[in-house]
């Protein structure tokens, strides 16, 4: 009953954190695009003396070129035109709602499975059994004896702590035929 429980809350902690998301990328939506979000970027490659440089500054889309964004200018007057022929001047633009929502939705990912981590650590010692029949693997020869699947009902293999159990178990028993056959070739050998 109180795996039941667990599992309710950890759903309605995810549609509250989905909804949350939703409300954020519809008020985001609304918004009117910040300055940040377009600029204008100017790659000016060396001249004569000058070396290359990058400049960057919002502007709009038709103010876009070299006389607009290169502040200060690095050449005398008479120079200028050829300088900017050289600029090439990129207009770039960017929705900082959507990386923002993005983000969000990435961290309420996380932390879902962070909580979810934290609810099967702390139910994984409710559902197991400690079982005094479970011997260390030593490395001496170990029997073959494998802790035996416990019986349930036949359709109760489905769920993925059995599966994940029922693989380990069988990596147990691989692990000691190894030991055993190595421990055999070595006293074969010696």
């Amino acid at each position: 009953m109180t795996m039941l429980a667990g599992t309710r809350g950890i759903q309605a902690a995810v549609l509250f954190l989905m909804a949350l998301v939703f409300c954020e990328a519809v008020s985001y939506a609304h918004a009117i695009k910040s300055s940040e979000d377009v600029r204008c970027k100017c790659i000016c490659p060396p001249y004569r003396n000058i070396s290359g440089h990058i400049y960057n500054r919002n502007a709009s889309q038709k103010d876009c070129n070299c006389l607009h964004v290169v502040e200060p200018m690095p050449v005398p007057g008479h120079d200028v035109e050829a300088y900017c022929l050289l600029c090439e001047c990129k207009y770039e633009e960017r929705s900082s709602n959507t990386i923002k929502v993005t983000i969000i939705i990435y961290l309420s990912v996380v932390g879902s499975l962070l909580l979810y981590m934290l609810f099967l650590l702390l139910v994984d010692p409710l559902i197991r059994r400690h079982d005094p029949y479970t011997q260390p693997l030593q490395n001496e020869e170990d029997s073959e004896d494998v802790r035996p699947h416990p019986s349930g009902p036949p359709g109760r293999g489905n769920t993925v702590l059995e599966r994940v159990e029922g693989a380990q178990q069988r990596w147990k028993k691989q692990v000691q035929e190894q030991r055993k056959t190595v421990f055999d070739r070595h006293k074969l050998l010696s």
